[in-house]
């Protein structure tokens, strides 16, 4: 039995939550291959809006299993905040969730690295959430960090120490005026540690290899959005992980030829958070509405995002290196209204006309190229069925298929579950 990807295309806030909520029904095993809490998955249903930091997204659902995968970061002080959240919907946690041995942990002395780290760039900042993301995955390469199983050894606190004493001579390295009470970050961090220990820890590629044999049906769940992979995104405004399909593998411990369907996700326009390169940027009337009505600020830190028109070229990239096999639309609805759309198709690269990403797309190098197209004025956040679909709309969703050469086969019309479209 295959293991089915779902990722996102662009630069993060696809929608993924909402769309492993409703495909989880299909799914026995929701796992989450990569990340950590700096990713914020929206869920919206039965009048209720979730947020997801770590915990894979098909939670609330009797029928799956929700894995935390090898190459996800954990951060205990969150995981107990969200499972304390998650505490009043009476969920059967325990018998639901598992943590694979091999995670690595987010210290309290990685937040405080990132923040030195970032304050001593001045305005070379990277824009990083501040979450230790990576500062934890620099010392998972640098073969210093701990995991989640070595919170079994009788002597864990002592690895614990010698690395957070490290740190702190790295921080003191950044000579930034950085205030912080250790203390009170430990008392936090031991008690998140405790409540990661209720939950069962397992060796997730040997569980996850043993249920494929059984016929169970897979999907994993990544966060982030293919523009910001560490390798393939828009370095060095990158998270630490691989957010594309080949982090999969890696991060669960899937051979290549077990994946199977490849579920891209992507907004009908284009949004990203913090810094770095969007050459599709709106700075007008048409970009604040886009916000405004896309309620376009980050789930897990609130920052407003940057939005813009749909870059036909960046998303084909993000399609050929993911091997995407089906496509998925969100936030059709927060474009009714516009009555001309405009879908970047080339790049003017250094004065010639190119259709790939290159290697740099800073402004300087590149300025996009716009088709035209109508756009629709209905609301589509009440249809239900392909059929309801304005004409203009369609033509859209066409158009986008003939050059990216996979079909769309979900249009999101809102965000909760039920506004899901299936063509």
């Amino acid at each position: 039995m295959a293991v089915d990807l779902l990722l996102g295309l662009q630069w993060g806030d696809e929608g993924k939550g909402k769309i492993v909520d409703v495909l989880t029904k299909n799914y026995d095993i929701i796992a989450r291959f990569q990340g950590g809490p700096n990713a914020g998955h929206t869920l919206e249903f039965d009048g209720i809006k979730h947020v997801l930091h770590t915990i894979p997204s098909g939670i609330f659902h009797d029928n799956a299993i929700n894995i935390v995968g090898n190459g996800v970061v954990i951060d205990p002080v969150i995981f107990k905040k969200e499972l304390d959240n998650l505490k009043k919907f009476n969920l059967d946690i325990k018998s639901k969730l598992f943590i694979s041995r091999k995670a690595h942990l987010i210290l309290p002395t990685h937040r405080l690295l990132d923040a030195a780290s970032e304050a001593a760039k001045g305005k070379a900042k990277i824009g990083s959430t501040l979450k230790g993301i990576g500062p934890t995955y620099m010392d998972k390469t640098g073969r210093n960090g701990m995991r989640v199983g070595d919170l079994e050894l009788d002597n864990w606190q002592d690895k614990y120490r010698a690395l957070a004493n490290k740190h702190e001579g790295m921080i003191d390295y950044y000579d930034v005026d950085l205030q912080y009470d250790l203390k009170d970050l430990e008392a936090e961090f031991y008690k998140g540690v405790e409540e990661l220990k209720k939950l069962d820890f397992i060796d997730s590629e040997e569980y996850l290899f043993q249920e494929q044999r059984k016929g169970k049906k897979i999907l994993a769940e990544g966060a982030q959005g293919s523009l910001l992979d560490i390798d393939f995104g828009t370095y060095p405004y990158v998270t630490s992980s691989n957010t594309t399909a080949a982090g999969a593998c890696t991060g669960l411990g899937v051979a290549p030829n077990q994946i199977g369907k490849v579920f891209g996700i992507f907004k009908a326009y284009a949004t990203r958070v913090g810094s770095g390169p969007f050459p599709t940027e709106l700075f007008d009337e048409d970009g604040e509405t886009m916000g405004r009505v896309g309620n376009e600020f980050g789930a897990t830190t609130g920052r407003p995002r940057r939005c813009g028109w749909l870059d036909i070229v960046a998303l084909k990239y993000a399609v050929q290196i993911n091997g995407v096999t089906d496509l998925m639309m969100m936030k059709g609805d927060v474009l009714s209204g516009f009555k001309t759309l405009k879908i970047c198709t080339a790049y003017n690269y250094k004065g010639k006309e190119i259709t790939h990403l290159p290697f740099n797309i800073e402004p300087e190098n590149v300025t996009p190229i716009y088709t035209e197209v109508k756009g629709w004025d209905e609301d589509l956040t009440q249809m239900s069925s392909n059929g309801q679909l304005p004409e203009t709309l369609n033509a859209y969703i066409n158009f986008l298929e003939k050059e990216l050469e996979v079909p769309i086969k979900i249009v999101s019309v809102g965000p909760d579950r039920t506004q899901t479209i299936h063509r």
